[in-house]
């Protein structure tokens, strides 16, 4: 568990993302105080972290694309897309990352992944192991 203590003597302006479920290791209700931003992994909260918000957008995206792989790069760039769908007017301390229910994220991040796997040559690869396997 996060104590109060540990909180006071963070930077200016912290930012805490308590990820723990069904407790976060510190409440927003104590931490309101001595943060800037917070972040759960709950639903009850603002700025839930969830990894529904990557799926079904991975998938969509490597289907899409053809590729077997999901690489590292794709999730960077998936990250980058889910981030971008908050719009620089709507950013703010308790809206940091986009709802899971928000259909503009699947379709960025099933575009970006396809992109990635295109431009990494990642779809090349699959095609060339598909060719090999039924000559």
């Amino acid at each position: 568990m996060l104590k109060v203590e540990d909180l006071k003597k963070m930077a200016k302006d912290p930012i805490v993302f308590a990820m723990a479920n069904p407790a976060p290791e510190i409440s927003p209700e104590v931490a309101a105080p001595y943060v800037r931003v917070m972040a759960t992994g709950r639903s009850d909260y603002p700025n839930q972290l969830n990894n529904v918000l990557c799926f079904p957008g991975i998938f969509r995206g490597a289907l899409d694309s053809g590729t077997s792989q999901i690489t590292e790069e794709m999730k960077l760039e998936v990250a980058k897309a889910i981030a971008s769908v908050v719009s620089d007017d709507e950013l703010n301390e308790n809206y940091i990352i986009p709802d899971i229910f928000n259909k503009e994220v699947v379709k960025r991040v099933s575009a970006v992944v396809a992109e990635t796997a295109l431009r990494t040559g990642m779809v090349k690869e699959r095609r060339n192991k598909l060719e090999s396997l039924t000559v």
